[in-house]
Order: C-alpha cells, then sequence, then structure tokens
C-alpha cells in the first residue's frame, strides 16, 4: 500500500514538471497561439540583413511588437510587423534594421512621425532605412576603397 502512494506522489510531480516545463518553454520562446494580439504592418526593406522572425519591434528601446514573417516581394524583402494594439505608428514613421549589443541580435526600430495620419491595420510604413552591411563595410576598409 505504501508502495503505490508512493508511486502516486512521483507520478503528480512527473506530471506537474512537464506541465510546467511546457508553460515555461510557451512563454519564454514566446510562442503566440491563433494569430496573437495587435494589428500587422508592412514593411518593404532592400535587404533584412539578418533579421529573423520573431525579432523584436521597438520605438525609443521600448518593445511594441514582434517581427510575424520575412518574405519577399517583388525583389524586395517584406516584413510583417505585428504591433501592439494601443500603439499607433504616423503615416511618416521611419523603420530600420539596428544591432543591439555585442552579440549582433538584430531588431526593428520605429522612429515615429510626425504626421496627424495614423497608419491603419495592414498598412504600410513607407520610409525605411536600410541596415548596414558590416562585412561589405570591413572589405572597402581591408581593401582600401574607403
Amino acid at each position: 500500500m505504501e508502495r503505490v502512494r508512493v508511486n502516486i506522489v512521483v507520478g503528480l510531480f512527473m506530471v506537474l514538471g512537464i506541465v510546467a516545463l511546457g508553460y515555461l518553454s510557451i512563454q519564454l520562446g514566446r510562442v503566440s497561439f491563433l494569430g496573437g494580439r495587435g494589428y500587422v504592418v508592412l514593411v518593404d526593406f532592400p535587404s533584412v540583413g539578418g533579421l529573423k522572425a520573431g525579432s523584436t519591434v521597438e520605438i525609443a528601446g521600448v518593445e511594441i511588437g514582434r517581427v510575424d514573417s520575412i518574405g519577399l516581394d517583388n525583389y524586395q524583402a517584406r516584413v510583417k510587423l505585428r504591433v501592439q494594439e494601443g500603439v499607433k505608428l504616423q503615416e511618416d514613421s521611419i523603420a530600420s534594421i539596428k544591432t543591439k549589443g555585442l552579440i549582433g541580435e538584430k531588431y526593428v526600430r520605429i522612429s515615429p512621425g510626425g504626421s496627424d495620419k495614423i497608419i491603419p491595420p495592414g498598412g504600410k510604413i513607407r520610409e525605411v532605412e536600410a541596415p548596414v552591411d558590416f562585412e561589405e563595410l570591413l572589405s572597402k576598409y581591408i581593401f582600401g576603397k574607403v
């Protein structure tokens, strides 16, 4: 009888551990089910330079969304951003791809504009800044073409 009770306690402990591990994996991986919250904004970059789906979108250093997907449209990289509901982006906002820290994690920085017009859900940010290609700069410097 004592052995059955120990087996039940160990089994419950294992189930709780697996559930906790699954919860932490979803929260730390920032996985969103059923499309996530927020609205979609599109941006076309000449190059994404290492940006990945799931990267952060920031204004003034504050995370306001995530990169939903990256695809190719008319020989440009089309980036789909999912922005939080409460954040309104002006029509003349500028999107740029920046590098965070020494490791080189890429993120999208949005510089707000001064327009009164707001980008609607599914709208597009028209002003972009291409990412700096450090490999190209380094090769120009090494070979004396700077």
